[in-house]
């Protein structure tokens, strides 16, 4: 089912995880609603900007695939509504920013990216209609507000 020109259900809810230790990970409506709306309001948009294709790492996950891989039950991925993306030649922190400056998103993350390496990490974004345009670096112990590791070099 395509949930926008670019992105399909199959692809919101794949999970190699799910698919290794049996775990199912369909949506129910709701669920698939609001990865619509993620689809077409943020993936869309970053999809012909950058004019690449890419299929996210992570989106919708179910609580028990969810709690399998250790996140927080408070999770957006359980209710379709975040991605973990990475665009291919595109740096996490150009992403991250371009995204920053021309979307609305309720959160935006960028995880684990180290300024030493500038194809680290991934960008997780959100979205939920009422945004808060929060924006948040995080390095795997430490969460902090903006867009840190963005001093290059």
């Amino acid at each position: 089912m395509k949930l926008s020109p670019h992105f399909t259900l199959e692809e919101m809810t794949k999970s190699s995880v799910a698919l290794r230790r049996g775990i199912e990970n369909e949506p129910g409506s709701i669920e698939v609603g609001n990865l619509r709306n993620l689809c077409s309001d943020v993936l869309e948009p970053i999809r012909c900007h950058f004019d690449i294709p890419f299929s996210p790492s992570s989106a919708y996950r179910s609580l028990v695939l969810n709690n399998e891989i250790g996140s927080s039950s408070s999770s957006q991925h359980i209710k379709g509504e975040a991605a973990d993306i990475e665009v291919p030649g595109v740096r996490n922190m150009d992403l991250a920013r371009w995204i920053s400056g021309n979307l609305e998103f309720d959160q935006l993350v960028l995880e684990y990216y180290s300024v030493t390496d500038s194809a680290s990490g991934w960008v997780h974004v959100s979205y939920v209609g009422k945004n808060r345009n929060e924006v948040l670096s995080f390095n795997g112990t430490v969460w902090e507000l903006g867009l840190k590791g963005s001093e290059e070099i």
